[in-house]
């Protein structure tokens, strides 16, 4: 009960210095490793070149050092925003489920990347972490879409899939967005290294600026 009442404190914390993140001092992203078999490690240049892409064309002032951190760890309190991706399998033990409901709860951010086949394992998961809530789809007119660069018609299509359009899923907590999921549109291939994938320069910068975005919004206080 302490340990859990310390975390809430230092989420509130974070709550309370959302509107001043990007224009002072350094802070961290971190990718989340989780359990079940899928592979959390995919996208390893991901984050660390959106922090980069952020800090030059958002005056950001984030470390390009992305730890990987376990969800059922305290850890994740000291992370403001936290990336989730893969392919395969994941699974929430019922004490990693509520690490991550009070993470979100008392001021964090969770960013699931659609790393084509996530979709059928995440649901379920996020579904133990939020039993009330629902996956919600974004509206184009969502600010998130509209921060520093401009999306009218939503998320990019950085992968094909299975051809489907890019959605962008939202869960809010109090009216805050808490957790983005993009689904069919794969960001986080389009953060990577250029040679990694060989998407195109517009499909990166794209994919990048949407990225921009997010940061712009979760930072910014917005809603």
């Amino acid at each position: 009960m302490v340990a859990r009442s310390f975390l809430l404190l230092a989420m509130s914390a974070w709550a309370n210095a959302h509107m001043t993140a990007c224009a002072q001092g350094t802070f961290q992203l971190a990718v989340l490793k989780y359990n079940g078999g899928g592979d959390w490690y995919a996208n390893p240049t991901a984050v660390p070149n959106l922090a980069k892409y952020c800090n030059n064309n958002i005056g950001t002032n984030i470390s390009i050092d992305v730890p990987n951190v376990e969800v059922g760890s305290p850890d994740i309190f000291t992370y403001p925003w936290l990336d989730i991706t893969g392919h395969g399998n994941i699974i929430f033990s019922a004490q990693e489920a509520e690490n991550l409901r009070n993470y979100l709860i008392g001021g964090g951010f969770l960013h699931i990347s659609d790393n084509y086949g996530i979709d059928k394992f995440m649901r379920p998961a996020m579904k133990k972490v939020f039993p009330e809530l629902e996956f919600s789809e974004l509206p184009f007119a969502h600010p998130v879409y509209h921060q520093k660069y401009n999306f009218p018609n939503g998320l990019p299509k950085v992968h094909e899939h299975d051809g489907k359009a890019p959605q962008g899923f939202g869960l809010f907590w109090e009216g805050r967005l808490v957790c983005f999921y993009d689904f069919e549109c794969d960001l986080g291939d389009g953060w990577e290294d250029a040679g990694v994938h060989n998407d195109s320069e517009t499909s990166r910068t794209k994919a990048l600026q949407m990225g921009a975005n997010l940061v712009q919004y979760v930072f910014s206080g917005t809603e």
